[in-house]
């Protein structure tokens, strides 16, 4: 039986005739933001993960071709465009074919005239901005242009190349993201950037919004280091200590302990030793840099990923083929040679770190059917599949093109764990953003991180349909603390850097509407 339209759709000033939203459940948000859109503003909306932003660009679009105009979807990755190709075939009122999704694979005179045929085009902004520089699409003839995931929308990438066309032929643009950034400069570069005058913000405890937002339940879990973890650390602490020092006594640091030391300072430090003009005081410099950074990188691992990591890691840098001075007196010293020993003799034992037997059993007593983890490094979730397929547990990999893995092979692996082949999805970050993967009942984050941007998108994965559960696996005494303390801080400053732009926005607004009726 045909569903029939929610007649509050209605509202949206003829919409329907070229939106089909049969099959889409009214929601109040998406219903204000798009009238607010229907202003002809160049507009940015933030909302967390599954929430429907696509639907909120479909609206859009279908206001552009209502008046005539085409409309454009950029999507940052191939994989992401499919998938909103397909979304927009079902949603638009128009003909199919008048849908395109622009490649570079079709021969330049026929993509040229389905790009002329075309009413509606989704494409990487990188296809996009060639085609643009080539003549071959005329952004004026578009009366939308949608950047998906726009907190890319910065510095040299394709996207701002596209908004600062948009704006010169004066043609509305819509952002789309989770996250802007936590600091007022991002969110001020990115409205810069598309040249933001409307932001429309919506959280899950907003009153047009709560009624459609599912649970999530955040469970942080802390453990400590086991004995074998706290014996390797005390082998390899003492080399780190030694180029930290070193480092000091040339006056190019002042800290003392290499474990409070921020990323950010380490990579300071890195970029002010390679100014360094006095070759002789430069080689030693980079030589106890080297030592530290790959010492402090090798400590984090055991600490917070575990002991196949650590060991992992250390082979690597075994197996690289030009080794400088500064790795090879990390591969030969003695301490380093005895931990890798004792990690590897721990492994095993069928030792691990503790975080990964919470899993285990965080996973066993939830009862749920689906569940992402999501873990940082390509030997953690290696060592996670293969740890819960051992304890009964389905698991798969699911890794990007950098490993080796086509595209072919992510959307198999996705096909399989939407129809239940397997429980439990071990992911790396590509499984944050770009590729459809179904919302789960659990999502596991096997260690915390900074990024307020890759948090939400993490959390966003389950709590659609039903309630979700979010657990954050954290090591007591190591950078787990730091960073999950971090990206709290961070989500906080992104909501307190977006309401005060958006303050400043209607501020300016409202000045510019006074000065036009004193004139």
């Amino acid at each position: 039986m045909q569903q029939s339209i929610d007649t509050r759709w209605y509202g949206l000033e003829g919409i329907t005739e070229f939106v089909n939203l049969e099959s889409a459940g009214f929601r109040e948000y998406q219903f204000n933001i798009a009238r607010r859109i229907f202003e002809g503003k160049n507009t940015l909306v933030i909302l967390p993960t599954g929430l429907g932003k696509t639907l909120i660009g479909v609206l859009a679009m279908g206001r552009a071709i209502q008046r005539g105009k085409k409309a454009l979807f950029l999507s940052p990755t191939k994989p992401l465009s499919e998938q909103h190709y397909a979304t927009l075939k079902e949603y638009l009122s128009i003909e199919e074919e008048r849908v395109l999704l622009l490649t570079g694979a079709l021969e330049r005179k026929r993509r040229k005239e389905m790009v002329e045929f075309a009413k509606v085009i989704v494409a990487t902004p990188q296809t996009v901005a060639n085609e643009m520089k080539k003549g071959d699409i005329d952004i004026a003839e578009f009366g939308i242009v949608i950047f998906d995931e726009c907190h890319k929308a910065v510095g040299k990438y394709a996207y701002t190349y596209i908004a600062d066309e948009c704006d010169l032929k004066g043609v509305q643009m819509l952002g789309l993201t989770a996250s802007p950034g936590s600091s007022k400069e991002k969110v001020k570069a990115l409205a810069s950037a598309m040249k933001i005058k409307e932001i429309e913000i919506r959280i899950s405890t907003d009153l047009d919004v709560a009624p459609y937002v599912m649970p999530k339940y955040m469970h942080v879990m802390e453990v400590d280091k086991s004995p074998l973890m706290i014996k390797i650390t005390g082998l390899l602490r003492p080399i780190a200590e030694d180029s930290l020092r070193k480092l000091k006594n040339m006056g190019l640091t002042q800290f003392n302990n290499f474990e409070v030391m921020p990323k950010g300072r380490l990579i300071e430090l890195g970029n002010m030793i390679t100014r360094i003009q006095a070759q002789n005081f430069k080689f030693g410099a980079l030589y106890q840099y080297v030592r530290l950074l790959n010492m402090i990188h090798a400590y984090d691992l055991l600490e917070t990923e575990g002991l196949y990591s650590f060991s992992h890691y250390i082979e690597t840098l075994k197996a690289k083929e030009k080794i400088g001075k500064a790795v090879q007196s990390i591969i030969d010293d003695k301490n380093v040679i005895v931990a890798k020993r004792l990690a590897d003799e721990g492994i095993k034992q069928g030792d691990e770190h503790p975080k990964a037997f919470t899993l285990i059993g965080i996973l066993k007593e939830s009862g749920a059917k689906c569940a992402i983890v999501f873990a940082q490094y390509r030997s953690s979730i290696k060592m996670l599949t293969d740890l819960l397929n051992a304890n009964g547990i389905s698991a798969r990999a699911f890794v990007g093109k950098k490993e080796g893995i086509t595209q072919a092979q992510q959307q198999m692996t996705i096909s399989d764990f939407r129809g239940g082949k397997f429980r439990v999805l071990v992911s790396s970050s590509i499984g944050e953003e770009g590729l459809d993967i179904p919302s789960v009942d659990l999502v596991v984050f096997y260690e915390p991180i900074a990024s307020e941007i890759r948090n939400i998108q993490r959390r966003g994965r389950t709590g659609r349909l039903y309630s979700g559960d979010v657990y954050l696996l954290v090591t007591r005494g190591t950078k787990d603390q730091i960073y999950l303390l971090v990206s709290r801080q961070r989500e906080k400053k992104m909501l307190e850097a977006v309401n005060r732009l958006k303050g400043d926005l209607k501020t300016k607004s409202e000045e510019a509407g006074a000065q036009k009726r004193l004139s």
